[in-house]
């Protein structure tokens, strides 16, 4: 450094950082062997802490503000520094920023897929990706377990390390939720809260915090993914011999409109041979499938109707009555409406006859008793 720079530079201090930059988490202010004069003007902007270091030990610490040091508002470096009644310029001690803003959109996934048992496929690979948001929650720790003497430390330097975490941990979750891989995507929210609280722990080691974590996909092998598509095809499309039935009726009717050529023709005969034999298949699945039975009950669907033999005309009080059916005539007999004497015609008969001559009437009288001797 030059000398005037050292003499401007011990006349005027100005203690502050700008932070044009999206990915610094903790800044070192630089000066010309770390001297700081007595009053020197110490501004903290919003979303940051300025760190004072004193031979590798954290001293004094300043929230958003502008800050005169002095002995007052330094007690610990004072103490450190032996200032009991003051001090004089310069002194030496080394100032870090921190940055406490947001860091939004760090990604995560999986380098190599992950194994997992799926209760419907079995043993299955996925992958997996998303982002993080974090956080400094304790810049004292983060300046003692990571940063160290980095004047520049940048997010990148620890995002590899908590992208492994961020993987490891959402690879045991998801293998002890037990959650079906095919309904994973209705779970989203559910792994992104479960990881949160997962995670926070491990970010704390750091003096980070885990302010939100999101996945954004889980996906399958191609080859998983395509048998997926092929399964959910025939879920769609549903009857396969009825699919197949329309396909070839389809092509039959595109053949039938350009019949200008033998492959036309040979591609209808073809689709007619393949028609006749599916449908001939299914005939026969059919059969096969048909449970077996007696031949009689193959050879009769229905029985025939009950014979009801002839019907009779029958006089009654002096008028003809009728026609009347044997079932009809039977219950006549046993309420003795229709007695043995009783005269009787039917078609084909000569004459009118008593009813107890009739073969098909005979046998109702038998269980009616005969009428008293001398009536």
């Amino acid at each position: 450094m030059a000398f005037w720079d050292k003499l401007t530079g011990e006349f005027i201090d100005i203690i502050e950082w700008t932070d044009d930059s999206n990915d610094t988490l903790v800044w070192r202010f630089e000066r010309y062997q770390n001297e700081i004069k007595n009053g020197a003007k110490l501004t903290v902007r919003q979303q940051q802490v300025a760190i004072f270091v004193n031979e590798g030990q954290i001293a004094d610490i300043f929230t958003s503000g502008m800050h005169e040091l002095k002995t007052e508002n330094l007690p610990v470096l004072s103490t450190l520094q032996g200032w009991k009644y003051g001090f004089s310029s310069p002194f030496k001690a080394e100032v870090y920023f921190v940055n406490l803003r947001t860091f939004t959109d760090n990604k995560w996934g999986t380098k190599n897929p992950i194994m997992l048992r799926d209760p419907e496929f079995g043993p299955i690979r996925i992958r997996a990706f998303g982002n993080f948001n974090i956080k400094v929650t304790q810049p004292e720790k983060l300046l003692e377990e990571i940063v160290g003497t980095d004047g520049h430390f940048t997010i990148d330097e620890i995002h590899s390390q908590l992208k492994s975490m961020a993987v490891s941990r959402f690879s045991d979750a998801v293998a002890e939720s037990k959650i079906p891989v095919l309904d994973l995507a209705a779970n989203y929210d559910e792994l992104s809260e479960l990881m949160e609280q997962r995670m926070n722990p491990d970010f704390e080691k750091y003096g980070l915090g885990l302010h939100s974590f999101l996945v954004e996909n889980v996906s399958l092998p191609e080859n998983v993914e395509a048998a997926l598509d092929k399964r959910s095809s025939m879920g769609i499309i549903g009857n396969l011999n009825s699919y197949s039935q329309f396909q070839a009726a389809n092509a039959m009717e595109e053949a039938a409109k350009n019949p200008g050529g033998d492959a036309s023709a040979g591609i209808g005969m073809g689709m007619g041979f393949a028609m006749a034999n599916q449908m001939g298949q299914q005939v026969i699945n059919n059969q096969d499938n048909t449970p077996s039975q007696p031949p009689q009950e193959k050879a009769a669907a229905t029985p025939p109707p009950l014979p009801s033999g002839n019907s009779y005309f029958v006089a009654l009080g002096g008028k003809q009555e009728g026609p009347f059916t044997l079932l009809e005539i039977k219950p006549k007999v046993t309420a003795n409406e229709i007695q043995r004497n009783t005269l009787v015609w039917a078609e084909g008969m000569p004459n009118w006859i008593k009813a107890e001559e009739v073969d098909e009437l005979k046998p109702m009288f038998a269980s009616v008793p005969p009428p008293l001797p001398g009536t």
